[in-house]
């Protein structure tokens, strides 16, 4: 029986962006925005996600990531309360919930670091940071250095084979899942992460909740080093994210058919995307807008637990600069989000439909069917049946021969994403023309025995 993430379609949320929060957490008020996002859940559901990554949620300083306190949650979102009830509405609608684990730093006015700065070699938290020098300063002019996640010394790295570290983050988890109820935790900076921190992280959360997910953010590296039996469950797939909008942007469909290739053993189980809050917005990074129906259709049937960000669905651009992630990170409304609705949306909430309904996309076997540089061609496989997408990144219609991955298939295919006749199977084949960066989603099934 599949587990939920095997049938996962995602909403990603920043909370902190998407609201429109104060870019510092200066104030002792609380404000409850989670009302606001309350009303995001419905929406959600309606593209077909079952499943949400929110964050960061916890109580920090600034953006997100540099964490003052891992019980709380940021005042700038709401309190405890309030993203309980968040999760409570999200469970009620059948969605699972995950959050970010910022387990590789903490910001500055996190207790351990602050105690540090007060008692230096005499506080009992001297060894919870990496590489603590009282011989010298750092250059935020503390009486120390220390170890800071890409020489930003906002943010600290924790020592996380101190086992006073990972007996308070594995508390801080038990805490999370107890006061909350989450389904799962995105490791942030993953590749970073002591592979024994993530092992003793797995073989604790396994007897935590039933089906507890854990994710990773790992950007370069072999993804099997994470991904394993004894290690995390999926992780973020940049590989095939890089493919999906070059592949388009120089119409070479090869390099995401490599890619998929390349990833076979493991990329069901990878966390697919198209954008998120780190990456340009794919609105953006596409240079014909006309693509974007043929990449949510890419993104949507081929190997992964595929994430929608939010907004994606309205076709909102927005690109990074040398010194901010804001515009990636927009503050939107539903309200506002709505009058942008387009066909792009009413296509990825019927994506997102036929993922849910169709098994073939939970973990079915992929195999190549016709591959161009401007045509692609694949399956999905049921045991009784398969789901073909054919893509078509050029302006012009394609005429195309499909062959039929299934034995003995029955004399038709149908194409779930548009209404119409069903297509014959003629000679083991279909033959289908699909218009100018389009797609099809075609179901074939086995004949019945006679």
């Amino acid at each position: 029986m599949s587990t939920w993430y095997e049938k996962g379609i995602f909403y990603h949320m920043y909370p902190l962006g998407m609201t429109g929060a104060p870019k510092h957490n200066d104030s002792a008020e609380t404000v409850n925005r989670f009302e606001e996002l309350d009303q995001w859940i419905p929406h959600i559901r309606s593209l077909g996600c079952n499943s949400i990554y929110i964050g960061p949620l916890f109580e920090s300083s600034s953006h997100g990531y540099d964490t003052r306190d891992y019980r709380q949650v940021d005042r700038r979102l709401g309190d405890n309360a309030a993203f309980k009830t968040f999760v409570s509405l999200c469970h009620e609608q059948g969605i699972q919930v995950v959050v970010d684990g910022v387990f590789n730093h903490t910001g500055r006015e996190f207790f351990a670091f602050k105690d540090i700065q007060e008692k230096k070699w005499d506080s009992p938290y001297k060894d919870w940071y990496r590489d603590v020098n009282f011989g010298c300063t750092s250059p935020l002019g503390d009486p120390f250095s220390y170890f800071a996640w890409q020489g930003h010394f906002e943010l600290p790295c924790l020592n996380l084979k101190n086992p006073q570290v990972k007996a308070y983050l594995f508390d801080v988890v038990r805490f999370w899942v107890d006061e909350f109820g989450i389904d799962g935790i995105r490791l942030d900076c993953a590749n970073v992460l002591d592979f024994d921190f993530m092992r003793e992280l797995r073989q604790m959360t396994e007897g935590l909740k039933k089906d507890f997910w854990l994710m990773g953010e790992v950007i370069h590296g072999e993804y099997s080093r994470w991904l394993n039996e004894a290690g995390l469950h999926s992780v973020t797939n940049y590989e095939l994210h890089k493919s999906i909008y070059s592949g388009f942007n120089d119409h070479n469909f090869f390099e995401i058919a490599h890619n998929v290739r390349r990833l076979l053993a493991i990329g069901r189980q990878l966390y697919t995307f198209v954008d998120n809050h780190d990456e340009d917005r794919i609105a953006s990074k596409l240079r014909k807008k006309e693509h974007l129906a043929p990449v949510y259709m890419c993104l949507m049937t081929l190997p992964g637990i595929p994430s929608i960000y939010y907004g994606g669905e309205w076709g909102l651009e927005g690109v990074r600069s040398r010194t901010s992630d804001d515009a990636l990170r927009p503050a939107v409304s539903l309200a506002e989000g709505e009058k942008l609705a387009s066909p792009l949306t009413e296509l990825i909430a019927r994506l997102g439909r036929i993922h849910e309904e169709n098994e073939e996309f939970h973990g079915g076997l992929y195999k190549e069917l016709l591959l161009t540089n401007r045509q692609y061609a694949y399956a999905r496989m049921g045991e009784d049946s398969s789901v073909i997408t054919v893509l078509n990144n050029d302006d012009n219609p394609a005429q195309l021969s499909v062959p039929v991955p299934l034995s003995g298939a029955a004399g038709e295919a149908v194409n779930l994403l548009e209404e119409g006749p069903a297509i014959p199977i003629q000679d083991g084949k279909i033959q289908i023309t699909i218009k100018g960066n389009w797609g099809a989603v075609l179901k074939i099934t086995r004949r019945p025995e006679d």
